[in-house]
């Protein structure tokens, strides 16, 4: 594992990219005024859509939870909602979580998941819907009209979840297997990839 920070390069010898959660992205990256934008790190947001659309060049395995699935779709050319009622930190107490998420079939997340409904922790004030997905992305699981989980139909493995599964507490271990899935496709990657 190798971790990055505002003004490192991805690495010739890595097999796989993952992006993790964060503060929101600045609007302006997405061509919008922000409206509700928080926690925004310019640095931050330059780094990872730059070492985004690296990996994805470069044909490599991608997993982006949270901001990272959300990283990925502006990416892609895509939009963000900049705010959803009921998922802010500060409202997380009443929080519900999404008991019959559903992984569109043939989908890389069925493959994780066996297929199965999953249970996910959905923390996340920002989101996307179909109509702003990006370009080459398909939603493989879809909540009250959010996409919480969407994949790349013109490359080889990547895959955005919106919600986090590293919080294993909160996810049904079916969600959790996304993990696993992106640890073997990155498995899978010769020298020749990179």
């Amino acid at each position: 594992m190798v971790a990055l920070h505002p003004g490192d390069e991805i690495p010739q010898d890595v097999d796989g990219l993952l992006l993790s959660g964060g503060g929101d992205i600045d609007a302006g990256r997405y061509g919008d005024e922000s409206i509700a934008c928080a926690d925004v790190d310019p640095l931050r947001d330059e780094l990872e859509l730059a070492i985004a659309r690296t990996a994805i060049e470069r044909d490599l395995p991608v997993l982006g939870i949270c901001r990272g699935f959300q990283v990925l779709n502006v990416v892609r050319g895509g939009k963000l909602v900049q705010d959803v009622p009921g998922h802010r930190p500060e409202e997380r107490e009443g929080l519900v979580e999404h008991t019959d998420v559903r992984p569109r079939s043939g989908s890389r997340l069925a493959a994780a998941s066996d297929g199965a409904a999953i249970t996910v922790n959905s923390r996340h004030h920002q989101a996307v819907t179909e109509e702003i997905l990006g370009k080459d992305l398909v939603a493989t699981a879809v909540v009250g009209g959010l996409v919480e989980a969407f994949e790349a139909t013109d490359r080889r493995w990547v895959v955005g979840v919106q919600w986090h599964p590293e919080r294993t507490a909160e996810v049904s271990p079916e969600a959790r297997r996304i993990f696993d899935a992106f640890v073997a496709e990155a498995a899978r990657s010769t020298t020749s990839a990179r």
